[in-house]
């Protein structure tokens, strides 16, 4: 009797409707209303979708950003920007890095799939301009653009690295820290 109520049990279970994820679920609605000739909600729910993708890429390119040194702190914001719509799009995080005593700190930033970046592309991928536009610092053999207190690279043609607000010799430890050969293939 046990081996027969357990078999009906699996049985209902795996009968069960998974669960699909926000993205799946605002897409299936797109469709359902699209079908029922709804078309503004059709619209809203795939904005929603691309919403809620967005949100997705925006954590996984905050994994990105490097842990803080001894005695820091890091606090991310890593949350959809709305300011990148005005720029044509893509995703931002940033971190701000502040020493225990609140004396030092900096911000990481990184700004991914923008037009904005695609064109700062052209001028950071470009080894005579940015020799031209200020010092060239490498970092695990990425060249870095420094100009005063400002560090910035394009990684991948497609993810704006910025560093500013402390002196790039105190931001180089941080940034040496981070995976940029990985972050060149984010999002592929």
């Amino acid at each position: 009797m046990h081996k027969f109520t357990l078999a009906l049990g699996v049985g209902l279970l795996l009968a069960l409707p998974l669960h699909a994820d926000p993205v799946t679920e605002a897409l299936k609605t797109a469709i359902e209303a699209y079908e029922d000739g709804d078309i503004q909600y059709a619209l809203d729910e795939i904005n929603n979708a691309q919403r809620l993708i967005a949100e997705q890429k925006t954590a996984g390119l905050a994994e990105f950003l490097p842990a803080p040194p001894a005695g820091w702190t890091r606090e991310v914001t890593a949350e959809v920007n709305p300011a990148m719509a005005l720029m044509g799009g893509g995703i931002f995080t940033e971190a701000r890095y502040t020493n225990d005593d609140q004396s030092s700190g900096f911000t990481v930033k990184l700004i991914a799939d923008s037009p904005m970046v695609a064109q700062m592309g052209a001028m950071l991928g470009n080894a005579a301009m940015i020799s031209q536009m200020g010092k060239v610092r490498r970092i695990n053999r990425v060249r870095f653009l420094e100009q005063d207190r400002t560090l910035q690279a394009m990684i991948g043609n497609r993810v704006l690295l910025q560093a500013e607000g402390a002196s790039p010799d105190e931001m180089e430890p941080v940034l040496a820290t981070m995976d940029l050969a990985a972050l060149e293939k984010f999002g592929s």
